[in-house]
C-alpha cells in the first residue's frame, strides 16, 4: 500500500497534535478551553479581538477559579485593563458559570519576548456614506459655470465637502 505524500513533508500540524490533549485536559476542568481559542472573536467581540487574544488558562488547586491570560499591545492594555470584568462577563457567559474569577493582562506571552511580538490587525477603515442628491446637485449648479472641465470638477467636489460639512 503506498503512502499518501502530503505537503507537510512528514511533519504534523501543531494543531492536530495538540487538539486531543487540549480538549481532554479542558473537558476535564470543566469546559472547552480549545471552544474559546478557536472561538474567541465570537466570544469576546469583534471589538476586543482586534486588540486582545487568549494565550494561557491557569486553574486554581481546586479545579475552579481558573485565570485567563489575555495578551494586547501597549497602547491597549489601558483600555483592556477597564473592561476587564466585561470580558470575564462574556467568557463565563458563553460557558453558562463562573468557570474564570480573574483576567489577567500581559503585553509579552507568559514564555518570553519572542512570542509576545503579535500583531493585531486594525479595522478596516470606515467607508463614508453616499453623498446627498441634493448637495450633490448644489455643487453642480455652483461649479456650472466654470468652462475648464477639470477646474469645474475640482470646484463640485469642494462644494461636496463644504456643504456636507456644514450639515453634519
Amino acid at each position: 500500500m503506498a503512502r499518501r505524500q502530503t505537503s507537510t513533508r512528514g511533519f504534523k500540524r501543531t494543531a492536530s497534535v495538540l487538539s486531543e490533549q487540549i480538549r481532554r485536559l479542558g473537558e476535564s476542568r470543566g469546559f472547552a478551553v480549545s471552544r474559546l481559542l478557536t472561538h474567541w472573536a465570537e466570544i469576546a467581540g469583534a471589538d476586543m479581538a482586534e486588540i486582545a487574544r487568549p494565550v494561557n488558562i491557569t486553574y486554581g488547586r481546586g479545579g475552579f477559579g481558573a485565570t485567563l491570560t489575555v495578551l494586547t499591545t501597549g497602547p491597549n492594555a489601558p483600555m483592556l485593563e477597564m473592561q476587564k470584568e466585561r470580558l470575564r462577563e462574556k467568557v463565563n457567559g458563553v460557558y453558562g458559570y463562573n468557570a474564570i474569577s480573574r483576567v489577567r493582562i500581559t503585553q509579552t506571552a507568559p514564555t518570553g519576548f519572542a512570542e509576545g511580538q503579535a500583531v493585531f490587525t486594525p479595522p478596516p477603515p470606515a467607508s463614508p456614506p453616499p453623498p446627498d442628491p441634493e448637495i450633490l446637485n448644489r455643487a453642480r449648479q455652483s461649479a456650472g459655470a466654470v468652462d475648464d472641465d477639470d477646474l469645474r470638477t475640482a470646484l463640485e467636489r469642494l462644494g461636496r465637502n463644504v456643504l456636507s460639512r456644514t450639515r453634519h
